[in-house]
C-alpha cells in the first residue's frame, strides 16, 4: 500500500464501533488514555446490538443469586466455561450498565429502572454520545485493512482506507483493541453484513491464536424473506406445506430447537403460527425489538394471524462462542500489544460450548470491553513518552503483486464459504468426510485469494472481507474435524460421545497451514 495522506499517533484504537468497541474505547479514555476509534461503519449504527433489544445477564450483588447464575452457566459450559470470569462479568456488567446516562431508561414497575433489556438502536445511540463526552476521537467508515508491528513483533497501530476518499490513513498507538465483532459468512442476519471476521485475519496475520471455532453453529429464525429477532417466535408452532404440526421442542432448547427446525427445513418449507401467542407479545415487541414487525408490514402479513414461512439464518461466531483466544485477565491476545473485546474475543470463558445468547453475550461484550479498554490505557500510557519506532504492516491476502492477480469470483466464493459453514446438513450433523470437503472447497478459495487478490480502495476492501470469511470459515472448520466428540452446540454424528474427563479447549490458528492443539489447561496462558 502507498504511503498514507494523513497519519494520528494516539494512545489506545479500538478498531471496531459496535456495543464491545464503544465501551472499550470509553473505558480507555476515562482511564486517561487518548482514544482513537475507527470502524467500516457508523458508531451507533454498526454491528447487530443497533438492529436488536438485547438484554443483558444482570443479577444483582446477592451472592446467592450470582452463584445460582453461575452454577447455571457452568452447566450449559459443559466443562469449558471458567466461575472467576463469570463472577467478574457480572459484576461489571450490574455497575456499569446503569452508568450510560442519555439511554431512556423506563421503568421496573417498582419505582426503580429496568436496566436489563435495551433497544439497540437507542442504546448504540447512548454510546455513541458517551464515547464523545469522555473525548473519544471516532472516525466512521475508515475500515482497517492491516495491522502494524515493530521490529520486535509488538503491535504498534493500523492501517486502513477512508471509504469516502478512498485513501489510505496510518495511525501508531501505543496499544490496539480488536472490537470488530465475530463472523456471520454473509448469512443475511440482520445487522451482520459487516461481520466478515475482519479482526480475525487481521490478527492472525500477526500470529495470533483463535479458540472455540467449532461452536460456531448458532442461528436466529425469522421470516423466509427477511432476518428480524428472535422474539416472536417464543410462542410459535410451526407447520409443514401440508399444514400438519410439526414436533419441534420449545425455544428454551436451544440448539435441538435449531436442529429440529433444520431437519424439517430440508424437507420443505415450514411455517409459523403465533396466533395462540399470549396478547402480551404483542406490545413488548413494539418496545424491544421495533424493527421485527416492519417486515411483515411491507408484506401484509399480520404477525399473530397468518401463517409465515420461515428460516435460519446462521449467525456463525456472533452466536457462537470462538474468536481471538483470550491470554490473560486484561483481554489480551497472544500477540503483545493486542487486545481483543466482544465476539472478536472468544466467549468461552463465560459460555464454553454453548452459544451465550442475547444476555450473556451482551453481558460479555460490555465487561470485555471495559476490561480491554483499562488494560490497554495502563500499557499505552506507560510506554507515551517513548519515540514510535519503524512500523510494517504484515497483512498478507489482498496484497499480491500486480503482475499476479486476476479477477476472482468473490460472490461465488461468499456463497461456497457461507455454505460450508451454514448449510444445515453439514451444520448440524458434522461428519468427517463432510468437514474433509468442506476443508477442501476452503483451501483451494484461499490459495487463490493469497495468489491472485489484490485492489486498491474499496475493492481491497471487500477482497479482505471474502479473505477473511475464508479464514475464519478454515479455523472453524479445522477445529470441527478436530474436536472428535459432541459436545453444546457441536455435534459430531460420527462422535455422538463426550469425552470423559476434564475438558479442553481448542487452540487454532495459521494462515496457509491451519493447525489445533488443546490447551494443557483452562487456565493456560500464553508465555
Amino acid at each position: 500500500m502507498r504511503d498514507s495522506a494523513a497519519a494520528i499517533r494516539t494512545d489506545v484504537l479500538v478498531v471496531g464501533g459496535g456495543m464491545a468497541g464503544a465501551w472499550a474505547a470509553i473505558a480507555a479514555a476515562q482511564a486517561g488514555a487518548d482514544v482513537t476509534l475507527v470502524d467500516k461503519g457508523y458508531l451507533g449504527t454498526s454491528g447487530v446490538t443497533a438492529t436488536g433489544g438485547p438484554g443483558h445477564w444482570l443479577i444483582p450483588p446477592d451472592p446467592a443469586s450470582r452463584r445460582e447464575a453461575i452454577e447455571s452457566q457452568l452447566l450449559k459450559a459443559k466443562g469449558l466455561g471458567d466461575p472467576a470470569w463469570m463472577e467478574r462479568i457480572l459484576d461489571i456488567t450490574w455497575r456499569h450498565l446503569p452508568q450510560l446516562k442519555t439511554y431512556p431508561w423506563g421503568s421496573d414497575g417498582e419505582g426503580g429502572r429496568y436496566y436489563r433489556g435495551v433497544r439497540g438502536s437507542e442504546y448504540m445511540r447512548a454510546l455513541r454520545e458517551a464515547a464523545v463526552a469522555a473525548g473519544v476521537r471516532i472516525l466512521d467508515h475508515h475500515p482497517v485493512v492491516e495491522l502494524l508491528v515493530d521490529a520486535g513483533g509488538r503491535i504498534g497501530g493500523a492501517r486502513g482506507v477512508a471509504l469516502k476518499t478512498e485513501e489510505t490513513w496510518t495511525i501508531a498507538a501505543g496499544a490496539v483493541i480488536l472490537a470488530t465483532g465475530g463472523c456471520a459468512f454473509r448469512s443475511g442476519l440482520i445487522g451482520s453484513h459487516g461481520n466478515t471476521g475482519d479482526g480475525y485475519l487481521l490478527a492472525a496475520e500477526a500470529g495470533a491464536e483463535l479458540s472455540g471455532m467449532e461452536f460456531s453453529i448458532s442461528y436466529s429464525l425469522s421470516p423466509a424473506w427477511a432476518s428480524t429477532r428472535t422474539l416472536p417466535y417464543t410462542a410459535a408452532r410451526f407447520y409443514d406445506e401440508a399444514g400438519a404440526e410439526l414436533d419441534i421442542p420449545p425455544p428454551r432448547a436451544g440448539h435441538i430447537h435449531d436442529q429440529a427446525l433444520g431437519k424439517a427445513m430440508l424437507a420443505g418449507t415450514v411455517y409459523a403460527d403465533l396466533s395462540e401467542a399470549p396478547e402480551g407479545l404483542r406490545p413488548i415487541i413494539q418496545r424491544i425489538q421495533p424493527l421485527t414487525p416492519a417486515p411483515f408490514a411491507r408484506r401484509g402479513v399480520d404477525l399473530f394471524k397468518d401463517r409465515f414461512p420461515v428460516k435460519l439464518f446462521g449467525e456463525g461466531t456472533v452466536r457462537g462462542s470462538g474468536g481471538l483466544r483470550i491470554a490473560d485477565d486484561g483481554c489480551r491476545t497472544t500477540v503483545p500489544g493486542l487486545f481483543a473485546a466482544g465476539d472478536a474475543a472468544t466467549r468461552e470463558l463465560v459460555t464454553g460450548a454453548s452459544s451465550g445468547g442475547g444476555a450473556v453475550n451482551s453481558a460479555w461484550a460490555l465487561s470485555s470491553g471495559r476490561i480491554a479498554g483499562e488494560a490497554a490505557a495502563q500499557e499505552a500510557l506507560s510506554s507515551r513518552r517513548e519515540p514510535i519506532p519503524r512500523l510494517n504492516g504484515v497483512g498478507t491476502v489482498a496484497f499480491a503483486p500486480a503482475a499476479e492477480t486476476r479477477t476472482l469470483p468473490t460472490r461465488e466464493f461468499d456463497a461456497t464459504i457461507g455454505a460450508a459453514i451454514h448449510d444445515y446438513d453439514i451444520a448440524f450433523w458434522r461428519t468427517a468426510p463432510k468437514l474433509k470437503a468442506a476443508k477442501a472447497r476452503l483451501d483451494d478459495i484461499w490459495c487463490d485469494l493469497v495468489a491472485h487478490a489484490h485492489g486498491t480502495g474499496r475493492e481491497l476492501l471487500a477482497l479482505r472481507e471474502t479473505a477473511s470469511m475464508a479464514a475464519s470459515a478454515r479455523w472453524c472448520t479445522a477445529a470441527a474435524l478436530e474436536r472428535d466428540e459432541t459436545r453444546g452446540i457441536h455435534e459430531r454424528v460420527d462422535r455422538p460421545e463426550t469425552r470423559p474427563g476434564p475438558a479442553s479447549r481448542l487452540r487454532v490458528g495459521g494462515l496457509g497451514t491451519v493447525w489445533t492443539k488443546p490447551e494443557t489447561s483452562l487456565l493456560e496462558v500464553a508465555a
